[in-house]
């Protein structure tokens, strides 16, 4: 097997760590060939605070992988969430410079007007993860994604641009390169996720996608093809395992594992001559509740989420409806009634995102748990970036130009 097609994806979550090994096959179509996942330790709220418990964690998944795959991994496109996460939009403008050649742009007027939109100010101790272009402008004619090749005297691009904490994101990067791992490349979490779950269709018309994980909520919004918003909140299932554990009385172990395997978002779906055995904390004794109760617990914290994910997609400045509807995806996603809660709570339609179309281990993959990572290998594997780590003395404008080829391709192909 030709090692030159072959990446990992890398979901470093606050409840999960997945490792997801793929290549392309001989028509070019993606296959998964590996999955390993380990409890993640050494995070809150997407955030490293314990560098060599996360090591660990990180080490179990990706040996598992290994394993599975009987590949061993080098390189990794690593997801980043986080609450420490932010976006903004801007433009950039220049003259194009091929004037003997006709005004014909080029890829270097694009990675020009690319590099112009990054002139934003932003706080010293953050770092731009993504300048993502969302469409070009020729001569005030909108709505182009591709210009190479079309003739113009001036380019401008409206852009989509992701910051994150520097030591944050330093921190991340150091606990995968401690086992000897490439990063390839930093995504966005959401933005991952979408190349898994969300259709062409979907993305042409307007949709939102929420993955709702252990302990962060990414929202990610689009039109006519293009990322329009991004957002990460700092809450997610943590919250509701907590609720419970301090409702029930009950180790938070046990409260995760009721939430999993017992837990209704909608009380209104549960009979109440249901029971379930909850552990004290002690472990010396034991009590009977209703699956009643629990939702009784559950539902006010799910309802406070998506309430904060309706105002968050209110406060982005999109207006109008969601054709395309909201797209649930993340472990949070599988709990028991959360669709049709959400549907009331947000006014929307609401359909829970698992990639789908891919081949491999399909079956274990086809789960909201699995979005991110499978999303982390489609990015790769489409932009024909595998099995090779960003050169550390390539100048920032070559940066540039090759993530815009890159995005380009990934969210305008027809």
């Amino acid at each position: 097997m030709s090692r030159k097609n072959i990446i990992a994806g890398l979901d470093i979550g606050t409840q999960k760590i997945c490792a997801i090994v793929g290549r392309l096959d001989q028509d070019g179509q993606p296959i998964v060939t590996g999955i390993g996942t380990a409890p993640s330790r050494g995070l809150k709220k997407g955030i490293v605070i314990d560098i060599d418990k996360t090591v660990a964690s990180i080490k179990e998944a990706v040996d598992e992988a290994e394993q599975m795959s009987g590949t061993e991994i080098e390189t990794v496109n690593v997801g980043i969430a986080g609450a420490h996460i932010s976006s903004i939009n801007s433009r950039g403008v220049v003259a194009v410079s091929s004037e003997e050649r006709n005004n014909e742009i080029t890829e270097s007027d694009v990675g020009r007007a690319i590099s112009s939109s990054r002139a934003i100010s932003i706080p010293p101790e953050r770092e731009m993860i993504h300048v993502l272009p969302r469409e070009f402008i020729i001569d005030g004619c909108s709505g182009i994604t591709d210009p190479v090749g079309m003739s113009g005297v001036r380019l401008e691009v409206e852009t989509h641009i992701v910051t994150g904490a520097i030591t944050s994101i330093e921190n991340l990067i150091k606990s995968v390169q401690k086992l000897d791992l490439n990063v390839n490349e930093l995504i966005l979490e959401p933005i991952a996720s979408s190349l898994a779950v969300l259709s062409y269709d979907e993305k042409e018309l307007g949709v939102v996608l929420v993955d709702i994980g252990g302990g962060t909520t990414d929202i990610a919004i689009f039109q006519e093809g293009n990322i329009l918003y991004s957002a990460v909140l700092p809450v997610g299932g943590d919250h509701i395992t907590g609720d419970l554990a301090v409702g029930l009385r009950t180790p938070f172990s046990q409260a995760e594992t009721l939430k999993k395997e017992y837990g209704y978002s909608a009380v209104s779906l549960v009979d109440n001559t249901e029971a379930v055995e909850v552990v004290s904390p002690s472990g010396n004794r034991t009590k009977d509740i209703s699956k009643r109760e629990l939702a009784e617990i559950i539902q006010p914290r799910a309802v406070e989420i998506l309430e904060l994910i309706k105002k968050e997609i209110e406060d982005s400045g999109f207006e109008g409806p969601v054709p395309g509807g909201i797209v649930l995806t993340g472990g949070v996603s599988q709990m028991k009634g959360l669709v049709d809660l959400a549907e009331g709570v947000l006014n929307h339609s609401v359909r829970i995102g698992f990639p789908e179309e891919i081949m491999g281990l399909s079956e274990k993959v086809k789960s909201p748990i699995f979005s991110t990572g499978v999303g982390l290998i489609l990015h790769a594997l489409e932009s024909g970036n595998t099995n090779t780590t960003v050169a550390s003395d390539k100048n920032l404008f070559e940066e540039i130009v090759d993530q815009a080829k890159k995005w380009i391709e990934d969210f305008f192909r027809l």
